[in-house]
């Protein structure tokens, strides 16, 4: 018997393609996204792309990503950026918003922004700010 997957629970590469393209949608246009839009190149064609081989293999589907790229490395590939709480919840906020927009399983969707949250956690690199130091 197969396991079914998330990618496969989800709808499989339309729905991840759908998924990411609405993330970027909402990183573009959200004022509240403008931490981490800024970050990124003009043009997101790439980041959309890398985005949908990375998901399409972390929710159980084709590794595109690994394939073309190697291991994924993240907190590595990000650490040239400056991340904190504040571009992980921008994050978070564009990708809730767009996971909101999917039709699936309630307790899927909860258990993958749950697991979302975490990796998006793990990218930080900067120290909280100290908002009583001064």
């Amino acid at each position: 018997m197969i396991t079914p997957t998330p990618y496969g629970l989800m709808g499989g590469e339309k729905a991840i393609q759908n998924l990411v393209d609405r993330f970027y949608f909402y990183m573009d246009t959200l004022p509240e996204a403008q931490g981490i839009r800024v970050i990124h190149q003009t043009n997101l064609d790439s980041a959309k792309l890398k985005l949908f081989k990375y998901l399409s293999g972390w929710l159980g589907g084709p590794n595109l990503y690994i394939e073309e790229y190697g291991h994924p490395m993240l907190r590595a590939r990000h650490l040239p950026f400056s991340i904190g709480e504040a571009e992980r919840d921008q994050w978070m906020l564009c990708m809730n918003k767009a996971l909101k927009e999917m039709t699936m399983d309630p307790q899927l969707k909860t258990n993958i922004q749950n697991a979302l949250q975490q990796l998006a956690t793990h990218m930080i690199n900067q120290d909280p700010v100290n908002k009583d130091a001064n």
